[in-house]
């Protein structure tokens, strides 16, 4: 009955589209979705976010230079701004920051049943194992720790690894930090400092009765915090029960993958997941027995960057994903088409649609439905 039959997918736009941007990444996070949303054919509403004032005022000015008003604008302000625009009905929702306010969203949109995508965060654990190039890691982790003085959701937020494998990358560490920031990192002029008062507070608690091994300064006149390393964590600890979006890298201890694995998959499902290990059987262990919105494998961040893989997280990590070609189809519509000739010539196989169901009828589609099996 499917005989002569054109099938295609037709994508099309959802309609009207709310983008709600983050603080950490103001610019980038916002506009690169707005350009997928505008590739599937939407208009869009742009709330940029109000804790980065300057950008979302630059937001405001830029937009309605250069895209066209009638189809997409800028609304700035605050809690009771984004309140206001999630009581409206949108045909679809991006959101990107913490998992606490993706619940509000997701909530707001339920009442419209308006399809969302979640880009949240959490704790993103790295898998630091023996065979690895302690250096090499080393390196790459802190990377992804101090880009944005750690304010990045896929930062890497805790190492889990050996005693003596942690005494190797907290000695390779501090030769880094030193190779890159110098003597005092307050000076240098590549590191970042904290967003607000409210996060450096938020961060500099976390330090509290913990064993520091590398770092541990900070100047709220500046809002600086050092990168700080941090040995005898306990999963207990305060700051192994909240995303620590700042330069501060605890290390947890491990004596072998399973212990480790175990330990993650107790926890909810993280954004990222970092695995350092030239181990093949350990990457197809962690690989195949964890659950992460990206897992990358000897190094931190550089999937981001990676237009032709999907990003995005999974349960309190996110919902749905986008990048290149990804974002155009999570703005769009996958309406499934099908197209038949209207003709007397394909009724004599459609007959057996029509009543009366006759038993010749159930032969021909049994017959017609059967298996050919090759000799």
């Amino acid at each position: 009955m499917l005989f002569r039959l054109q099938v295609f997918i037709y994508p099309e736009p959802y309609g009207v589209v709310l983008i709600i941007g983050p603080w950490n990444y103001p610019f980038m996070i916002l506009i690169s979705p707005l350009i997928g949303a505008i590739a599937a054919g939407n208009c869009v509403i742009l709330k940029p976010s109000e804790i980065a004032p300057n950008t979302a005022q630059l937001v405001e000015k830029l937009v309605p230079k250069y895209l066209d008003t009638n189809c997409y604008h800028v609304i700035n302000g605050g809690v009771p701004e984004t309140t206001q625009l999630l009581e409206q009905r949108f045909d679809y929702i991006f959101y990107t920051g913490n998992s606490n306010v993706g619940k509000i969203v997701h909530k707001a949109a339920s009442n419209y049943l308006t399809p969302v995508t979640l880009e949240l965060g959490g704790k993103s654990p790295v898998y630091l194992d023996e065979t690895a190039d302690i250096d090499l890691a080393a390196a790459r982790i802190l990377w992804g720790k101090c880009i944005n003085a750690g304010q990045s959701c896929i930062a890497p937020d805790y190492v889990l690894c050996s005693k003596e494998i942690e005494r190797k990358f907290i000695e390779a560490s501090k030769k880094k930090i030193r190779e890159w920031f110098g003597e005092n990192v307050k000076e240098s002029s590549d590191f970042g400092r904290i967003i607000n008062e409210n996060h450096f507070q938020r961060i500099v608690k976390l330090l509290e009765g913990t064993q520091i091994a590398v770092g541990g300064n900070y100047d709220a006149k500046e809002l600086f915090i050092e990168p700080t390393i941090i040995q005898g964590v306990k999963p207990t600890d305060p700051i192994m029960q909240e995303e620590i979006f700042g330069p501060l890298l605890p290390i947890v201890n491990f004596e072998n993958a399973y212990d480790a694995l175990n330990f993650i998959n107790d926890r909810e499902k993280p954004l990222a997941l970092y695995l350092f290990s030239n181990n093949n059987n350990i990457h197809d262990l962690i690989l195949k027995n964890t659950s992460s919105g990206n897992l990358v494998v000897n190094d931190t961040m550089m999937h981001f960057s990676c237009d032709s893989l999907p990003f995005g997280g999974v349960g309190n990590s996110g919902i749905g994903v986008c990048h290149g070609k990804f974002s155009f189809d999570t703005f769009s519509h996958g309406k499934g088409t099908l197209i038949k000739n209207l003709n007397k010539i394909s009724e004599y196989i459609n007959a057996p649609r029509y009543a009366p169901y006759t038993d010749s009828h159930r032969n021909f589609i049994s017959n017609a439905t059967k298996k050919k099996v090759s000799s």
